[in-house]
């Protein structure tokens, strides 16, 4: 599968000047919510990483998103392992399990994002779903930013990757854009353009 030409054909592969989530600058930006609006794009990639999880053995009850960025990639993978769908979204800036979504000791949960850089997000509602009482056996993703090593790559995890380290990183693709701090940016440097916020978070 050519994820890459996926995003390229969905024009969600974006190049400019972009300030990420993590406050991090780059010239690179992948939107995913370009990618998924199509729903046979969205039902080609989750059945490519749901391939990958079923080849580990792995046993998952529930798929859990981080709303907002997550949401659709979350409920599509849940749709090609037939399993429930459920999400954590943020409440005065903590990731939060509500809605009536209800976890149960022990059960078996697979956090999914649309894109992992560092796996921030998926670490706040991994935390949220072990509060609940479940366990998190796996994470996954369409697409890796290359900081966490992932099932299938040779990938090095780097150290501001917060994935821990024992449970499997599923995704499709490693995409590794340069990133830089607002001090360190070449493009800030020319002083020709201003980094824009395309994510959830921003515009």
């Amino acid at each position: 599968m050519n994820v890459k030409k996926i995003y390229m054909d969905a024009d969600a592969l974006l190049e400019g000047h972009f300030k990420l989530s993590s406050g991090n600058h780059s010239q690179f930006y992948l939107q995913s919510a370009k990618v998924l609006e199509d729903p046979k794009n969205a039902k080609i990639l989750a059945e490519g990483v749901t391939e990958q999880i079923k080849a580990s053995g792995l046993e998952v009850d529930t798929i859990c998103a981080p709303a907002l960025g997550g949401l659709i990639a979350g409920f599509a993978l849940a749709t090609a392992l037939d399993k429930r769908s459920i999400f954590a979204e943020r409440v005065d800036k903590v990731m939060t399990i509500r809605r009536g979504f209800e976890i149960a000791k022990g059960e078996r949960v697979m956090i999914c994002e649309d894109i992992i850089t560092t796996g921030g997000s998926a670490m706040e509602a991994a935390a949220a779903v072990e509060a609940m009482g479940g366990v998190v056996v796996g994470f996954a993703a369409l697409a890796n930013r290359g900081f966490c090593d992932r099932q299938n790559s040779d990938i090095t995890k780097k150290p501001n990757c917060k994935l821990p380290d024992g449970v499997p990183f599923f995704a499709l693709e490693d995409f590794t854009f340069e990133m830089y701090t607002p001090e360190e940016c070449p493009l800030c440097k020319e002083g020709k353009s201003e980094a824009i916020k395309p994510g959830s978070r921003g515009n």
